[in-house]
């Protein structure tokens, strides 16, 4: 098969101070709650991350708004017609990064390679990867350990760098983000995408320019000639800098203010379901918690105080107060569209305290224990709020949840480094194939895989059929396998899903665009009204 794609044809607000004066009409003022974490491509697979890196640099594959794959710096891929282990890549030509260097296929080789390293929070999508060679300057071939139908799936945010520019600049290794590592990739830029980095000054405003040189030119909309991104992590101020007309869109529009946004002159507010699920995760595989206080036990490591938690959050109170019906209450940690995703799966347990304190007596667990309770503040819809309601819910069985709410900067590394017991985290799935979440979620943390896996927990059985998905090209055995791990993971319930969102963008009615399942905003596809 070969796969060929017609291209087609208050405090911030203070301190960014926007005006209509500063701006031309093709720029566009965009804001939402979190900041990217860094500029390293390869360093942080996290959603605010992945969609500041798309503006930039470019993968061989991309996913539209459709979730369709097309092409990217690839122009064509297939399996190779003499080894089934082998995927053919053909480059696109004429492509040039924003320093004027041209891209070849040393650059996809040198791009992959760093991807895989350990530092790379990409990793996992790699980790069948034996070997990856230029054949000719516009071609690659990707090995794979056994054959990998689904290779293709993986590369859409893996983003191609400059060799000469990452070795000119001493930027070779992908920063160690949760080593708290600064370098010099982490601060500069320099991709083929349709934007260059103009400036930038983390948490405050960054600044992109339309690409001259964009190999896209003619190809894709390319309306907006300016992005002015501004983090507002203030719903309200965020909110207000709609409203005010100081910036033109907002990628998340706080539940509370959906009607007061869309009946607003010149504001639409567009939605679709997120390809993400908002869930806890606990730390089962420590013989003691460090932020309990249980001496000499680990109150997670009981499946039945596990039970009691799944069954004590009320899923459709959180719907109803929290998210204002801006959620749909999950019982697996897996979106819809996932290969992978039943009804059956999803289908939640009911609110039970009775049972719920009837499981933690059981348990030995009758008078309760208190644990912290760690939750980021600025990267999911109500994420704080989610947690709050939960501390008052888990109350109702004993368990005192001391809520720790930090910034996505400081809670992802507490999950990266192991320095968490009980955590939120919300998982999207870019490839749709439930090979994602098993790689990142569930197999032991280690050996290319388990980077997110920050619940200690470990089953070499799970691990072995997590690691035949990448090699099976039977697809029916393959999806036979998948149904057998979430039957597995189910029964262990490492992790307590809450809900998948429901993403609400607010937009003024000079532009026009579709809400991407996936949050990832891809300007270039975004028109002028």
């Amino acid at each position: 098969m070969t796969f060929r794609v017609a291209a087609f044809g208050a405090a911030l607000l203070a301190t960014t101070a926007l005006t209509a004066a500063e701006v031309s009409a093709e720029t566009l003022r965009w804001a939402r709650a979190a900041e990217a974490l860094t500029l390293d491509p390869h360093s942080q697979n996290e959603g605010p991350t992945t969609t500041l890196m798309h503006q930039i640099y470019e993968p061989l594959i991309v996913r539209n708004h459709a979730g369709e794959m097309e092409a990217g710096l690839a122009t064509s891929w297939e399996p190779s017609e003499d080894d089934p282990n082998v995927w053919v890549f053909t480059l696109r030509e004429g492509v040039t990064f924003h320093g004027g260097e041209e891209f070849d296929s040393a650059d996809a080789v040198f791009s992959i390679e760093r991807a895989m390293t350990e530092t790379s929070n990409f990793k996992e999508l790699l980790s069948s990867v034996s070997e990856v060679r230029a054949t000719g300057p516009y071609t690659l071939e990707i090995v794979t350990d056994g054959p990998n139908p689904l290779l293709p799936n993986n590369l859409t945010n893996i983003m191609m760098m400059d060799q000469g520019w990452a070795e000119a600049n001493n930027a070779e290794a992908v920063q160690d983000y949760a080593a708290g590592e600064d370098t010099y990739a982490a601060r500069n830029t320099n991709g083929t995408g349709p934007y260059v980095l103009q400036s930038r000054e983390a948490d405050v405003r960054t600044v992109l320019s339309a690409n001259p040189d964009y190999w896209g030119v003619g190809e894709f909309p390319l309306a907006v000639s300016e992005i002015i991104f501004t983090p507002i992590q203030n719903p309200a101020t965020r909110v207000a800098a709609l409203l005010t007309g100081e910036v033109d869109f907002i990628q998340d529009v706080p539940v509370q203010d959906l009607q007061r946004v869309n009946d607003a002159d010149g504001m639409e507010v567009i939605t679709a379901p997120q390809n993400r699920v908002i869930f806890f995760g606990m730390n089962v595989g420590a013989e003691d918690l460090e932020l309990d206080n249980v001496d000499g036990a680990n109150p997670f490591a009981d499946l039945r105080v596990r039970q009691a938690i799944d069954i004590a959050i009320n899923r459709e109170a959180i719907q109803q107060v929290v998210m204002r019906g801006q959620s749909e209450p999950a019982g697996v940690i897996m979106p819809p569209p996932v290969n992978g995703w039943t009804e059956e799966l999803d289908a939640y347990p009911a609110y039970d305290i009775e049972a719920a304190n009837a499981l933690m007596e059981e348990a030995g667990y009758g008078d309760g224990f208190s644990v912290q309770l760690d939750c980021p503040n600025d990267r999911y819809i109500n994420d704080e709020a989610i947690c709050q309601a939960t501390v008052g819910m888990l109350a109702q069985i004993g368990i005192t949840a001391n809520l720790s709410a930090l910034p996505r900067a400081q809670h992802f590394p507490l999950i990266a480094n192991g320095e968490t017991d009980f955590y939120m985290l919300g998982w999207g799935v870019p490839t749709y194939d439930s090979e994602y979440i098993f790689n990142f979620l569930y197999h032991t943390r280690g050996e290319g895989r388990g980077s997110w896996n920050g619940t200690n927990f470990s089953d070499a059985e799970m691990d072995e059929m997590i690691v035949s998905l990448a090699s099976e090209v039977d697809l029916d055995a393959r999806d036979a396998t998948i149904a057998q791990l979430w039957e597995m993971a189910e029964e262990e319930l490492i992790y307590i899903p809450v809900h998948n969102q429901i993403l609400n963008w607010g937009i003024s009615d000079g532009w026009s665009t579709l809400v991407d399942a996936d949050d990832s905003v891809k300007f270039k596809y975004f028109e002028a009204e």
